[in-house]
């Protein structure tokens, strides 16, 4: 179980999308965990096999508990044996808590499918991806370790087809299938959801078909469901909690983690006001030139600014573990959602500072639209090294953050407001911004961030470069 954030303890596996037998390979989606705030897509860092799941559908398992055992055989290698290498004994790190409907669940989870021989060539998942995209795998030359398929050139084979010009995300049409699977009643089978979706229509007696899906090519998500209670005449609400409950869980554990930081880190803090004449110009011009659907906002400008300045400061990017600094080679950007329900979450925008701003534009949308939907990667939630929160749509001015740990600072942005400026003796109006910078003391001091936010300024003085 990896550790989807410093305030997870323990996470629920709600959904495993391999069985036994299935060959993987490094950033395939293979569980679904839950979490106090969101739920959350497991990647896998290592390719093999699927030898064998110890944790059940429903288990509420602790961060550092082994899932599952998977052998690191190279493909090629893996198929040449007709039998599985036998098991090595295997010492749980942290004990499973059963959910008391699981002994089925593990009974199916775990029971071994039927080799298929296919496997040496391709994978499952990578057989399901075929499959929907209309290409025969068969007919492909791998580019993978021991000749084998992968993803890429069964999308490659898509596109040159013609079969399909954008392509979902890694586990979209994977979890699709395997959740027509699950016994489930026939409403959720017919209408594509989320599991937070799934779980909170099942405890409130919800029939998920006549709600109307708010999410990626119309599923329904977790914010479609309570409208449908509020319609509900009083008496016929169901009596549960459900949503209080997970709601206060989440404000628990963030108050938890805020407590922690206010009480470890010793926090410093710096503001300055950024005039944003020349990146406002730049944009309007920009946008003229682009389509309505591809036009840029002016936040992204700001992402980019500060996932170079970061890169730039390396002392502003990393961990504080054990009282020592690490610094990340890498810039990720946490970016702070609020979400729909209450709580905010801050997964990552992987390498910020090396995206194009139409890179960056369409990365800010998925990850906002995936994070209130609940259909995040274990990546995104365990890898930022430092956090931007913008406020400005809400009409702050300006906001000090909290450091999240262990990240050694935060960067704030408040709303863009005209304001008088004065420059060569001249008084006149224009757009600007308050760039705020929560340090931590152990790893850079005043001078650094005052530096810091310099270079922000900066790099928005000539947005042409971004």
């Amino acid at each position: 179980m990896p550790s989807l954030g410093a305030d997870m303890e323990v996470g629920t596996v709600s959904q495993w999308l391999v069985k036994v037998g299935d060959e993987v390979h490094r950033g395939d989606v293979v569980a679904v965990v839950e979490t106090e705030k969101s739920t959350v897509e497991v990647e896998i860092f290592e390719s093999g096999t699927i030898d064998e799941i110890l944790v059940s559908q429903g288990d509420r398992v602790p961060v550092g508990a082994v899932l599952a055992r998977v052998s690191s055989a190279e493909p090629h290698a893996a198929s040449a044996a007709t039998t599985p290498a036998p098991a090595k004994p295997l010492v749980p790190l942290a004990p499973v808590v059963k959910a008391t409907n699981s002994t089925t669940e593990a009974a199916a989870v775990t029971t071994p499918a039927p080799v298929d021989h296919r496997s040496s060539v391709h994978s499952p998942v990578v057989r399901r991806l075929a499959g929907r995209l209309g290409v025969d795998s068969a007919t492909l030359s791998g580019t993978g370790p021991g000749g084998t398929v992968t993803r890429s050139d069964v999308e490659q084979a898509a596109r040159r087809h013609g079969s399909e010009t954008r392509f979902p995300s890694r586990a979209t049409g994977e979890r699709t299938r395997e959740r027509a699977a699950e016994p489930q009643s026939p409403s959720v089978e017919r209408v594509p959801s989320s599991p937070l979706a799934r779980r909170r229509a099942a405890e409130l007696g919800i029939d998920l078909s006549t709600l109307r899906g708010t999410g990626p090519r119309g599923s329904v998500i977790e914010r479609d469901v309570p409208p449908a209670i509020a319609a509900l005449p009083e008496q016929e609400v169901p009596g549960g909690t459900a949503a209080e409950d997970r709601q206060a869980a989440m404000r628990r554990a963030i108050g938890a983690l805020m407590a922690r930081s206010k009480r470890e880190i010793p926090h410093y803090y710096l503001s300055t006001t950024i005039d944003l004449s020349a990146a406002a110009a730049w944009l309007e011009q920009a946008n003229t030139e682009r389509p309505v659907t591809a036009r840029l906002v002016l936040p992204v400008l700001l992402l980019k600014a500060a996932a170079l300045a970061v890169g730039r400061f390396p002392d502003m990017n990393g961990f504080m573990i054990d009282d020592a600094f690490h610094q990340s080679e890498a810039v990720h950007l946490g970016v702070a959602v609020s979400l729909r329900t209450g709580g905010v979450i801050a997964p990552a925008i992987h390498n910020a500072g090396r995206l194009t701003l139409d890179e960056l534009m369409v990365a800010l949308i998925d990850l906002v639209d995936r994070a209130r939907a609940g259909i995040l990667r274990s990546s995104e939630m365990s890898d930022p090294t430092v956090t931007v929160t913008n406020l400005g749509d809400l009409g702050v001015e300006t906001v000090f953050g909290v450091i999240y740990p262990p990240q050694v600072a935060l960067v704030g942005f408040g709303r863009v407001a005209e304001r008088p400026w004065a420059e060569d003796g001249m008084l006149g109006v224009r757009p600007c911004v308050t760039a705020t910078l929560s340090g931590d003391h152990r790893a850079s001091d005043g001078h650094r961030g005052a530096r810091f936010l310099a270079a922000i300024d900066h790099l928005l003085q000539e947005p042409e470069k971004l």
